[in-house]
This record gives structure tokens, sequence and C-alpha cells, in this order.
């Protein structure tokens, strides 16, 4: 039966339950959002979320059986009077000097163990502590059982603690009571500085209308119809707005039927929560966009990032070596044997960068720690850091900030390493520059065989020639029409060599362009994977947090 009362109390007032699940469901939304944004926003913009998390977790976890509600309220306004008329004892200083209550004095109904430990944590001392734990003087206030009221320290107190304690409560607390007198119920501290405050709170928030017996009967409406505007002002439309009279037991029916009817709920401790991460959602709300974002850092900004990274790297240095070293290489083997010592005596080209390729007869180029390629210019540096903000600046270019300082900050944060890695990167790569080409040997065994032509016919030619130096009788050539075949041998295997040289030049000189257009794109493939590790994965990781950020409050959103 009670529980259909309630039902009726509630569709009467209009307040839909919230669902403790649904609650924290919402609030481990944004814990997950908290964890999301870690280290990528400013701590200032999360700190009242951190505080709603903490503080609904200790809260939900102390007691679910208790209601605390505060009494808040300016000196005079009689609000320490009104704890003491519901309590019906003197619990509380009573006075109109300020500041009249400096601390916070609390009034348990029902047995007082239960409720310990959320005093404890909401911070009232045990000497301020009180109990109505039965009947007094024929009253049942059992229906209260279960509620915690506090008497807060006046929040216009002279004395800037006590409005510093009174701040720390109303965040603490599950529904407050507003009490204000009929001389100051239009003063603007308390509508700017703390009602207006508490619109996101409207549905555990009451006004009273205290020492409303001061006004005479034709005046109260008047008044309460001003004090309505001025709360509707506020944001506080439809609070309940209830005038009391503290030294009449009358006069507080209407606020104890309020204060029944919340305990009787228990559902002022989550409307309160819900409303605080109300509030913490519409202050991240603009933190994030309501569509997820359209860019990212796309092919364009890749092939631009590679090319600032392959100048930085010295791709192009690199790879006019790879071109020498090939026509080097290729002239040492293919080239006329008498004169192939004369290019040893040329470096190569790769040898001389400690570049992989440089020793062709080496085992293992695994363990070259670093190369001899020249330093980025500052027109190479500067060209890379416009590469990576112009990446930063497309991938964040629909978000709102301060996300655009953070994809920014990513795409720079391992800037510094860069030189490094593009050196190793390029001391990695394999250029094809380890292996001869069977042709090589082709070539280079038919300019062995014509070389050995000529020189047989020279030595041929020799051997006659000091045969009839000597006297003796004069070799008899074989002849090749009317030339002698010695001198058909030497002058045959110098002209084949000339136009075995002059055939396979161009053929070289296209295969060592070939090469280092192969080079260039296994060096691009290498530091470009470098761009994509030290740049372009920063931001695709904070791209990701952003967007499981957006969907996580999206989640903590929902009402």
């Amino acid at each position: 039966m009670s529980n259909i009362v309630g039902r009726m109390r509630e569709a009467l007032r209009g307040e839909p339950r919230v669902d403790p699940d649904a609650l924290i469901a919402r609030l481990q939304a944004v814990q997950r959002f908290l964890a999301a944004t870690d280290g990528l926003l400013p701590d200032t913009q999360l700190v009242p979320a951190h505080t709603v998390v903490e503080r609904a977790g200790t809260r939900l976890a102390l007691s679910g059986h208790h209601t605390v509600v505060a009494l808040a309220g300016a000196t005079g306004s009689g609000k320490s009077s009104l704890f003491n008329a519901l309590a019906r004892l003197d619990l509380s200083p009573v006075g109109v000097r300020r500041p009249t209550t400096g601390v916070a004095h609390a009034c348990v109904w029902g047995a007082l163990d239960g409720a310990s430990r959320l005093l404890d944590w909401i911070g009232v001392l045990p000497r301020h502590r009180f109990v109505r734990e039965s009947a007094l003087d024929g009253d049942d206030e059992s229906d209260l059982h279960g509620l915690v009221l506090l008497d807060l320290p006046d929040f216009d107190s002279v004395q800037r603690a006590h409005r510093l304690e009174v701040d720390r409560l109303l965040g603490l607390v599950d529904l407050v009571v507003w009490v204000v007198d009929p001389q100051k119920y239009a003063d603007r501290v308390i509508h700017t500085s703390y009602l207006r405050e508490f619109h996101r709170h409207k549905d555990v928030t009451v006004v009273v209308l205290n020492q409303s017996d001061r006004l005479a009967p034709a005046e109260l409406p008047r008044v309460l119809g001003d004090l309505r505007r001025l709360l509707d002002a506020d944001g506080l439309e439809g609070v309940p707005l209830l005038p009391t009279v503290a030294v009449d037991p009358a006069g507080l029916d209407g606020l104890r039927a309020e204060l029944e009817r919340t305990v009787a709920e228990r559902q002022a401790a989550l409307r309160r929560l819900a409303g605080d991460v109300d509030a913490v959602v519409d202050g991240l709300a603009p933190l994030v966009g309501p569509e997820p974002p359209r860019t990212g850092p796309g092919d364009a900004s890749a092939r631009e990032l590679t090319a600032a990274l392959a100048g930085a790297a010295g791709v192009p240095v690199v790879a006019e070596a790879v071109e020498g070293a090939y026509r080097h290489r290729a002239g040492g083997v293919t080239g006329w044997p008498l004169v192939r010592g004369w290019r040893k005596l040329r470096p190569d080209p790769l040898r001389r960068l400690h570049l992989p390729g440089g020793s062709p007869d080496a085992a293992d180029e695994s363990l070259v720690a670093a190369t001899s390629v020249p330093e980025a210019t500052a027109a190479q540096r500067s060209a890379l850091q416009l590469a990576i903000r112009a990446v930063a600046d497309r991938s964040a270019a629909d978000l709102p900030a301060p996300w655009p300082t953070t994809v920014t900050t990513a795409a720079r944060s391992r800037q510094a390493d860069l030189p490094d890695a593009l050196d190793h990167a390029v001391a990695a790569t394999d250029l094809g520059m380890a292996g001869r080409p069977a042709w090589w040997r082709v070539v280079g065994g038919l300019q062995w065989l014509v070389t050995v032509a000529a020189v047989a016919g020279l030595a041929w030619l020799v051997l006659g020639y000091a045969l009839r130096a000597l006297g003796l009788p004069a070799l008899d050539y074989p002849r090749l029409g009317e030339v002698p075949w010695p001198t058909v041998l030497l002058l045959g295997g110098l002209l084949a060599g000339l136009l075995l040289s002059a055939v396979t030049r161009p053929v070289i000189g296209w295969a060592a362009r070939r090469a280092r257009r192969r080079a260039e794109e296994r060096l691009l493939t290498s530091v470009g994977s470098v761009g994509e590790r030290y740049v372009l994965d920063p931001v695709w990781a904070v791209l990701a947090r952003y967007a499981e950020a957006r969907d996580t409050l999206r989640e903590a959103a929902r009402r």
C-alpha cells in the first residue's frame, strides 16, 4: 500500500524515478571518458568529472537507506530555529548575530549507527550529531526514519571558512532546503551564487519562506508569487515553494510532508547524483563534437610527410650514390681488365656513406650502426616541421578545442627521435646492391676473352721479333688473307674490347638509373614506415581516444 501511495505522490509531482543501474552505467561511462582523455586534456577541465565519480561511488557505497537533507540559508532566516522545530529538540544555536551557525549540526531519525559512516564522510563532528530514535511527546517519528537533517553554517557569514564549508557540504547532501525570510528572499547573493547554480538539481531542491507569520494574510500570496517569479528566473521552475513558521508546529506541516515523501521514496540521493552527472556531462559536452571527425591523416598527408622525411633522411643523396655505385661496380666487372685497377683507386659511393650494399663482398652488413649520410639542412628540417604540422591540422580539422592542440602535440611527440630513426631506416634498407647481375659476368668473361686474345697476339708478335733479333729462323705466321694471325688477335682483341665497352656503357647507364629508382622506392617505403610509427600512429591514437571519449560521453548523457 505504501508503494502505491509513493507512486501516486511521484506521479502528482511529475518526478521520474532514477534507476540505480542506469545511474551506475552513466557514472562508469564518465569514468571511461576520463580514462580516454587522461593526459590529453587539461586537468582543470576534468576536475568536476573526477569529483563526481569519486563522490558518487562513495555516496552509493555508504548508505542507500538514508536521505541527507540540508537546511541552507542566510543569517537571520530562521534556519536553525527551523532545524530545532523539525527535530523538536534544542540542538542548534539560534540567534541573529553574524555568524550564528559556524559548524554543521546533524539530526538522525532512527538508529545513529547506520548513519555514522555517512556523517563521517560528510564531515559532521560526533559532538554535533543527534538522534531521534522513537516517538516523543506522543508524536510518531517513524515516517522520518532514515532522514539525516543538517543545519549548515550561514552562507553569508563574514568568516570565509564558513562559506567554504557551506559550499563543500552543498556538494555532498542529497536534498537542499533553501530557507529564506520575507525581508531577504530577493537577496542577490542567494539567487546568483547559489539558487541559480542549482538549476540542474531541481528535483532535489526545496525553497521555504520561513517566518511567514510576519506577513499579513493578504501579503503572503504576493510575496510567494514574487519569490516564485525569481525562482523561475533562476531556472528552478516547479521546485516546491512552501511557507513555514518555526514557532508553530502547524506551520511545518507542508515541509514535514515534503520530507516524509522524500524519505519514503529514497530517491533523493540518486536524483542528486543524476543531476551531478548531468552537470558534468553538460560541462564536458563542448570538448567533443556531435559527430565523429571526418578527417584524419589521409593519403595526401602521408605522401607529403614521406617526401619531407625523405629529404631529411638524405634519400636523394643515397639514391644518387646507388646510381654511382652501380656504374662504378659494373665498370669494374665489365670494363677492360687491363684498366680495371684504375677504378679501384676511386672510392665506392655507397661504401663512402657506410650504407648497406656498400661492400658487395661483405658477409654481414647488419652490424652497421650508423650511416655517413649528410645531416638534414635547415630548409629540410623546416619542410619536415611544416609537413608534420599539416598532418596535425588536417587530422584535427573537425575537432573542437582543445583537441587540435592535443593532436599537434601528439604529432610532434617523437620528433626528437626522428633523425636517429631515419638514419636507422636508411641503414636497414636493402638497396638491391648486394649481388652482381649475371650479365656482368658474361660481359666480363667476354672482356677477358678478347683481352687474352690481344695479349696472345702481342706475345706472338714479340716472340717473332725476338727470334729475328737473335738471328734465329723467323716464325712463319699463319695469315688471315694478307694479315698475320698475331696481328689479327692483337688488333681484333683491342677493337673488340673497345666495341664491347661502347655497347655496354649505355646499358650500364640504363641499369644504374633503374637501380636508383628501385632504391628510392625502397627508401621511401622505409622512411614512410618511420613517419607512420613516429607521427601518424600517435595522431591516430589521439583520434581513437577522441572517438572513445565522444562515445562514452554520449552514453553518460543518456537520461
